[in-house]
This record gives C-alpha cells, structure tokens and sequence, in this order.
C-alpha cells in the first residue's frame, strides 16, 4: 500500500467548514470589539485614534481569544498537536526567512506600483518619525508574526486539518488541504484593501496573501510548529516596511 493510499481520502465536511470558518472571521471581529470595550474602560487606544496603537490592542486580543479558543478545543473537542512549542525535526527557518524576504519585496512592488512606475514616494499614512519608524518596524516585524499565525495557523489549520483530513498531492509536494482551506479565508481578510487601493493593486495582494497563507501552513504542518510561519510572517511583512522607510529617508 502506498503513503498515498493509505491516507484519509479527502472529503468536505460542513461542520469543521463552518466552525473554521466562523473562527476565521469571528476571532479578528471578536478582537476588535474587546479592543473597543477595553479602550472605553481604560482609555487605550480606539479605533478613532492613530491606527498603530489600535493594531497593537487588537492583535493582542486576537492572539488571547485564539489561546483560549486552542485550549477549550484541545481539551475538549479536538486534541491535537496545535504546533504552541518550537519544532520536531526540521525547523524550516531559513525557509522562511529566505521566502519572507522574497515576498517582502514582491508584495512592495504589488502595493506601490504606481508610486514605483511614476517615481514618486508612497504615503504610508503617518509621518516618518522615530517613533513611528520603531513602532511599526517592532510590530511588522516582531509583533504581527505570533498574534496573526496562532489564531490562523495554530488554530484554523489544526482544527481542520484534525476534523477534515485529507491531502493535496502535485508531484513531491504535498499538504493537507485544511492549510488551503484557511489560506483562502485568510486572504478574504485582506479583500477590504478593495477599499483603499487601485484593484489590480487588491487583487495581487489577494494573490499573495493566500500564497503565503499556503507556506506558513506548508511550515506549520511540516516542522509540527508554528515557529517557522511567525518568523516567515514577520520577514515579509518587516522587509516590506523596511524598503519603505529607506525609500523615504532617500526620496
């Protein structure tokens, strides 16, 4: 019997679609409305106020809900390895690092296109100071990695990878089909850049998103962690800040 044959033929199942998918969009929206409720009692930063501040809150209530979310599910209802610790076997590491920098570059030039074409600076929204450079570097490139991949990879991935298994086989490659799965919710939360940018802007950001959702999943299943997918979160997100700093400061 092959590797192939012996694996759990792959099979759409409602339950853990809807569950994954109400956690997909749910756990981010959840963060958002604890972010708001804290900011009210404790006056932290609101979404009326500088966006960074904000993202910080709310990612820091993103990453608590999936905690708990990954707890309840663990030992209640799906008691997998949800990839929390560093990795089994290969880490995957440079991987990551050398595709989060390729993909840093690439999603810079899909972003600032036009700026590019027309020679012109990118608006980033704020202005270029200290602290503005240091926050936003520490959160794109330190900050995003863990507070994105636990609830989308260590959560999403795992559950559906546990509930509805199944693998995409091309050649060598191959993955479980819950990290497509998710890597498809995850770049329709990115579809709001629909509102902000030109579309063929969106639409190549759509494409990167769910290619990179693909890897981090590629590396969370393969390294059985999600070390790999933080640190290839944070390099393509930090290097795509960074060329836009340095961009700046030069123009």
């Amino acid at each position: 019997m092959t590797v192939a044959e012996s694996e759990p033929r792959f099979r759409l199942k409602l339950i853990p679609l809807l569950v994954t998918a109400a956690l997909g969009f749910g756990v981010p929206i959840a963060a958002a409305y604890g972010a708001l409720s804290f900011s009210k009692f404790f006056h932290t930063a609101s979404p009326d106020g500088p966006l960074l501040p904000w993202l910080y809150v709310q990612h820091a209530f993103q990453f608590l809900i999936a905690l708990i979310a990954i707890a309840i599910l663990k030992y209640f209802f799906v008691p997998a390895d949800y990839g929390l610790h560093r990795p089994r076997g290969k880490t995957y590491i440079w991987p990551a690092i050398l595709w989060g920098a390729f993909f840093g570059v690439l999603m810079t030039v899909v972003d600032y296109a036009p700026q590019l074409l027309a020679h012109t600076k990118p608006d980033l929204g704020f202005p270029l100071t200290p602290g503005n450079i240091e926050g936003w570097t520490f959160f794109e490139g330190v900050y995003v990695g863990p507070t994105e991949e636990i609830p989308f990879r260590a959560l999403l991935v795992t559950y559906l990878a546990a509930t509805m298994p199944g693998k995409l086989h091309l050649g060598r490659f191959n993955m479980n089909w819950a990290g497509i799965i998710v890597a498809l919710i995850f770049a329709l939360l990115h579809a709001d850049s629909f509102d902000t940018h030109h579309w063929p802007a969106a639409l190549g950001q759509q494409f990167y998103a769910f290619a990179l959702g693909v890897l981090y999943a590629y590396w969370l299943e393969k390294s059985k962690s999600v070390v790999a997918p933080i640190v290839g979160h944070n390099v393509s997100d930090g290097v795509e800040y960074l060329i836009l700093f340095v961009w700046l400061a030069a123009f």
